[in-house]
C-alpha cells in the first residue's frame, strides 16, 4: 500500500470483503455490523445457521451487503466452501476473521480429554484452516489474488491462567503463536497478508455470561452477581468491555491504517492484563 496519505481513508473499507466465523453470536454478529458500517461486504458463518441468516438479514435490511451459510469450522471441505461463496458472491476476500469459539469449564482433575479435544478441535484448528485457505485465497496465486488481513481472535485467557479453564487456555494461546507464526510466514512469502490476534478481556458478550454461569455451576463463584463483581474488580477501568469495543479493533486491523501491523496481539481489556 505504501505511506499513508489519507487517514480517513486508511480506516475505511469499502470494497473490501470479510468473511466472519461464529457470527450468530452477539460479538460476531457486532463485529459484521462494524465492518459492514465501515464499508465491507460480509459472509456471516455459523454452525448456528438461524444465527448466521438472522445477522446477514439485518444487515441488507440496513442497507449493507451481506450473505450468510452455515459453517463448521472444523470442516476443511466447509472452509473450501466459505471462501467460495464469498468470492462468488462479493468477487473475492480481504478481510477472514476466526471468530467461533467454545468455553467448557471443568476442573483439571475433571475433565474429559475428549471435551479438551473437542475445545481444540474448535478453537485451534478452526482457525488453523481459516488461515489456511485465506492465504490460499489471498495470495497473489491466489483466486481473490489481491493479499488481505487475517484477525483471530484470541483472549486475555491465553495470556495468563485461570481456574477451571485448562483447555480454553490452553486453546486461545495456541492462537496467539499461530497468528504469529502465519504473520512471519506470510510476511517472508511476500504474499501481502497480515495475520494478528485479538485478546478480549471481560466483556458483556453470550460467551462472558456462559463464562460466569459455569464458574457459578462448578462452585468457583456463590452467584452470577458475585462473578461478575469478582472479575469487575480486577479491571482497573471498572466495567466490562461492549461487543463494539471489540468490532472496533477488528475494524482498524481490517483497514489498511493496520498495514505496518502484523504478528501482534491486540488487547482490549480496561487494563486487566496490565495489573
Amino acid at each position: 500500500m505504501g505511506e499513508v496519505k489519507d487517514y480517513k481513508a486508511a480506516f475505511q473499507l469499502h470494497g473490501k470483503v470479510a468473511l466472519v466465523t461464529g457470527a450468530g453470536g452477539n460479538l460476531g454478529a457486532e463485529i459484521c455490523r462494524a465492518l459492514v458500517s465501515a464499508g465491507a461486504a460480509v459472509l456471516a458463518t455459523d454452525v448456528n445457521d438461524e444465527g448466521a441468516k438472522a445477522v446477514s438479514d439485518a444487515l441488507n435490511a440496513a442497507g449493507g451487503h451481506s450473505a450468510w451459510m452455515k459453517h463448521d469450522v472444523t470442516n476443511e471441505l466447509e472452509w473450501e466452501s466459505a471462501v467460495a461463496v464469498a468470492v462468488s458472491t462479493f468477487g473475492g476476500i480481504d478481510i477472514m476473521v476466526n471468530n467461533a469459539g467454545i468455553v467448557p469449564m471443568n476442573f483439571l482433575a475433571d475433565l474429559d480429554i475428549d471435551e479438551f479435544r473437542r475445545v481444540q478441535d474448535v478453537n485451534v484448528a478452526g482457525p488453523t484452516l481459516g488461515c489456511k485457505h485465506a492465504l490460499r485465497a489471498m495470495r497473489p496465486d491466489g483466486v481473490s489474488g489481491r493479499g488481505g488481513s487475517i484477525i483471530n481472535m484470541s483472549s486475555v485467557m491465553g495470556l495468563s491462567g485461570t481456574i477451571a479453564l485448562a483447555s480454553y487456555n490452553a486453546s486461545k494461546g495456541a492462537v496467539r503463536l499461530l497468528s504469529k507464526s502465519v504473520a512471519a510466514e506470510c510476511a517472508l512469502l511476500k504474499t501481502n497478508i497480515r495475520c494478528n490476534s485479538i485478546h478480549p478481556g471481560i466483556i458483556d458478550s453470550d460467551m462472558g455470561s456462559l463464562f460466569h454461569e459455569q464458574l457459578v455451576a462448578l462452585g468457583v463463584a456463590p452467584s452470577m452477581e458475585a462473578s461478575e463483581a469478582g472479575f469487575l474488580a480486577a479491571v482497573p477501568m471498572g466495567e466490562a468491555g461492549q461487543p463494539s469495543d471489540i468490532a472496533a479493533g477488528v475494524v482498524y486491523l481490517a483497514s489498511d491504517a493496520s498495514r505496518y501491523v502484523t504478528g501482534s496481539e491486540l488487547v482490549i481489556d480496561g487494563g486487566f492484563y496490565a495489573t
